[in-house]
């Protein structure tokens, strides 16, 4: 068995697999509001190509979770096959734990089936409840469409369900508490994160990106919050418990500070792009073509050998901070989240 351990002694077991570079929406951290010129059909992967990568992962590489991402994964026509295929995986540690990151339009009309093929959990993006803010951030009318899929992914029994939201400066940091109060009476579990320097190139303004202590001090002047004290390893969130009151039951809600406070230095992940190219961290500026040896006719050792090799090379840290800090070339819709 070969592992994904690079010279710092991380080792990855978490797969970020994107399935597509297309979305729906157009969020303003994210793309331009004209959208990006999309991958071709011939340079994506095929449903048979992606489930070969994963099973080499799974069997070989010691990868024991899977997350599904984008773009929006949902408008992958093959996703139920790819998600049923990874279910019948199994690795040393059994079979792998499957997941998806969405922005909830259509999971609706595809929740069921997913489930059924074996997809564990979900997380949904969404940015504000207020229609109008959202409108405006996502550039597209569908708040209620996400609400109907966040509402579908309930009603089907995922757990935990996971919400993520992104905090922009006089955007939508009016959103925290409500979105807090909405995620804790339901019994979702809310992730705020930091943007990132990933969306439309010389966009990203540090001064609008709402810090996670600026988070939490919103979050505190409403609920009664206690920092949970359980071991974070891996996990981008540090997690908070949030008290029962008149209004709630109390809950967990996290904060990812990949800027202010990284967690770089636990990191376990890897990632294939929807073009078959491996990234051994979202800031990544190399990349390692493995559609060219699933064409080729490669074997699975040659993939194998590519990809630790891949992964041995990730840098001590994203980088963010430092003098010489270059934003990579693809945004974060083409790497996959």
């Amino acid at each position: 068995m070969q592992s994904l351990l690079d010279r710092y002694g991380r080792v990855a077991r978490d797969l970020r697999v994107s399935l597509t570079d297309r979305c729906n929406l157009r969020c303003a951290y994210c793309m331009p509001a004209e959208g990006l010129p999309w991958l071709p059909d011939d340079k994506t992967l095929t449903d048979v190509e992606v489930g070969r990568l994963i099973r080499v992962a799974v069997e070989h590489l010691g990868v024991t979770r899977i997350r599904f991402t984008g773009g929006e994964p949902l408008l992958r026509g093959g996703l139920e096959r790819i998600v049923a295929g990874a279910a019948a995986l199994r690795g040393p540690a059994g079979r792998p734990e499957l997941a998806l990151t969405t922005n909830g339009l259509g999971l609706d009309k595809r929740i069921d089936g997913l489930a059924a093929a074996g997809l564990d959990r979900v997380n949904i993006s969404l940015d504000s409840l207020d229609r109008e803010r959202y409108a405006r951030l996502a550039r597209r009318d569908r708040l209620h469409d996400v609400l109907a899929g966040i509402a579908a992914a309930d009603r089907a029994g995922l757990r935990p369900l996971k919400i993520n939201a992104v905090v922009m400066r006089d955007d939508n940091e009016p959103d925290v508490v409500p979105l807090a109060e909405f995620c804790l009476t339901r019994g979702y579990e809310l992730r705020f994160i930091e943007q990132m320097p990933l969306g439309p190139k010389g966009e990203w303004d540090r001064g609008r990106m709402v810090t996670a202590t600026e988070i939490l001090d919103a979050l505190s002047e409403r609920f009664t919050l206690e920092a949970l004290d359980e071991p974070r390893g891996s996990a981008p969130a540090e997690l908070w418990h949030v008290a029962a009151d008149d209004t709630q039951p109390g809950g967990r809600i996290g904060v990812i500070a990949s800027v202010t406070n990284p967690f770089c230095g636990n990191c376990d992940r890897t990632r294939i792009t929807a073009d078959g190219q491996v990234r051994n961290c979202l800031f990544s500026h190399t990349e390692t073509d493995l559609r060219a040896i699933l064409r080729s006719g490669g074997s699975d050792d040659d993939l194998v050998a590519a990809w630790a090799g891949a992964h041995a090379a990730k840098a001590r840290a994203h980088g963010i901070d430092d003098e010489g800090f270059v934003q990579p070339e693809r945004t974060m819709s083409a790497i996959g989240g």
